[in-house]
């Protein structure tokens, strides 16, 4: 039908914004799309098997050549679960992809030179596949900084949301 939503839970469409659940609809899509796309990403730079947590937080320590607190790394990917990201990094340096070290009492966590090869691998396969094909066809470079914007501060509404949710 023209003009309906395009939503995963029509009971949620139905509540004060159909629009809200269109985005999240969206955001599912992206989200798993985005994640399918990273692991198969890293496959074809060499490395398969990762999870995309794991791929993540490589890239992360691998951020400005500076090694990261594991606080750090929690933040800024929105980790809430030490043990995830924890379990993440024991398996990249198992791998030989990232250093771990300690500053007092503070965990730091470094991409290795194995580590940083295949950042710089990922990137290209990225560049070829994704970033080249989507400057020709997708949207411009505005466009998609102004989608970011929106994402990051729904982000916000929604740890907001969660917070008040966890006090009912």
């Amino acid at each position: 039908m023209p003009g309906q939503p395009v939503v995963s839970s029509a009971h949620l469409a139905a509540g004060a914004s159909p629009a809200l659940s269109e985005v999240e609809y969206g955001l599912i899509l992206a989200g798993h799309g985005f994640h399918r796309w990273m692991v198969r990403c890293m496959a074809a730079a060499g490395r398969p098997g990762m999870s995309a947590t794991e791929i993540l937080i490589l890239h992360t320590v691998r951020h400005r050549d500076r090694p990261k607190r594991l606080a750090d790394i929690l933040l800024v990917l929105d980790i809430e679960d030490t043990h995830i990201a924890s379990y993440a990094i024991r398996k990249l340096h198992e791998a030989g992809l990232v250093a771990t070290s300690r500053a007092g009492k503070e965990k730091l966590v470094a991409a290795t030179e194995a580590g940083a090869a295949l950042c710089a691998a990922y990137a290209e396969v990225r560049e070829r596949l994704l970033a080249r094909p989507l400057r020709g066809a997708g949207p411009a470079e505005d466009q998609l900084s102004q989608v970011a914007e929106l994402l990051r501060g729904l982000s916000g509404f929604y740890d907001q949301a969660a917070r008040a949710a966890a006090t009912l």
